[in-house]
């Protein structure tokens, strides 16, 4: 018998063990009849299923989306699925999915002996960590809360309350996260003097070239300063057209000169790209893990250079600047009334013991 001449209910029982959207719509649109079942009353219910076991849980995601300021943050919000409501959902999901990928590299960086592949299970429960420490970003770390509030014990108690949500276990694997979201901050997006140093020193040995560093905080430069070097501009090409345009937009153009902070360029000076050493390089990483995992995501994609990555603070507004995160002062606060020691608890995350991927 022909897949296309089952019996209605088996078709639906196919669609809904689909486990992602894209094969739901690929399904669909293989013959009139698959089409018009999809089509059915079932519709939402069929990419609902595949969103929950693509992206879930929904529910996390659900209270995300629906984030905003006019409601406690740590109020449980109920909303009908949607197709608008999905648009969203496949849009983080899909930027979530990418966290997926990056854990190993991260986590493991040092005990690479213990790298591996995630678990379906390990998978979905580091998507619900980031849905979870998404929105405690996208709701505490904006203009309204300015250095100022940071300590103050309403705002504090109004922090915790959306921790309280979660068990201690379910806390581990948000720490464990924001620590794979820290790594990337810190050794890719603002690296430090020494990082760089070290990179430049694998990448050219033979160079005998001394790198010059900047020893002093690295905040955005004020708006009268020139633009950083843009490594994709030529002082005999300046003019665009359709044909160069196409060029650099290829993926061998891409590949061969794409941006980076080691290039030796000559207006391009490679100890500029370092953020510090020790304290100051400390403090600009905590100022930038108030980014949320799409920004931070996106200046890892996007922003190889320093000057690239100054521009798109500068843009947030004054409030971003010597104003670093809160999740770990709040993090410690829940701990403390659940009479948790924070050390401890963080170490036995380092370790394994707790987070998402548990050893063995």
């Amino acid at each position: 018998m022909l897949f296309q001449d089952l019996a209605t209910e088996l078709v639906s029982h196919v669609f809904f063990s689909l486990s992602s959207v894209s094969d739901v719509i690929a399904l669909s649109s293989t013959c009139r009849r698959f089409r018009y079942i999809y089509a059915s009353s079932q519709k939402l219910a069929i990419l609902e299923e595949a969103a929950e076991t693509q992206f879930g849980p929904l529910q996390d995601l659900t209270q995300l989306l629906t984030h905003n300021a006019s409601q406690p943050t740590h109020i449980i919000r109920s909303v009908p699925f949607s197709i608008a409501l999905l648009k969203q959902i496949v849009h983080t999901g899909r930027i979530a999915e990418k966290w997926c990928d990056i854990y190993p590299f991260k986590k493991w960086k040092y005990k690479y002996e213990h790298r591996r592949l995630l678990t379906g299970n390990e998978r979905c429960r580091l998507r619900r960590a980031l849905y979870r420490l998404w929105l405690y970003s996208r709701a505490f770390h904006n203009r309204d809360y300015p250095r100022e509030l940071r300590v103050n014990k309403l705002v504090v108690q109004k922090r915790a309350a959306l921790l309280h949500n979660w068990s201690t276990v379910e806390l581990s694997e948000i720490a464990d996260v924001h620590a794979v979201l820290r790594e990337v901050v810190h050794g890719n997006i603002c690296p430090s003097n020494g990082t760089i140093a070290r990179k430049f020193k694998k990448r050219y040995p033979d160079n005998e070239h001394h790198l010059l560093f900047n020893i002093h905080l690295n905040y955005p430069p004020p708006v009268s300063a020139p633009p950083a070097h843009n490594p994709f501009t030529s002082l005999y090409h300046t003019a665009p057209s359709t044909l160069s345009n196409h060029f650099h937009s290829t993926s061998t153009y891409n590949s061969r000169y794409a941006a980076s902070k080691f290039s030796l360029h000559t207006h391009h000076d490679v100890g500029a790209e370092g953020w510090g050493d020790d304290i100051p390089h400390y403090y600009v990483v905590e100022d930038m893990l108030k980014l949320d995992p799409e920004q931070i995501m996106w200046l890892k994609e996007n922003a190889p250079l320093k000057g690239m990555v100054e521009m798109y603070v500068r843009g947030l507004g004054d409030w971003f600047e010597n104003n670093g995160e809160t999740w770990a002062q709040t993090l410690e606060w829940v701990l403390d009334e659940r009479g948790e020691d924070i050390g401890e608890f963080m170490g036995a995350v380092a370790d394994g013991d707790l987070g998402i991927a548990l050893q063995g």
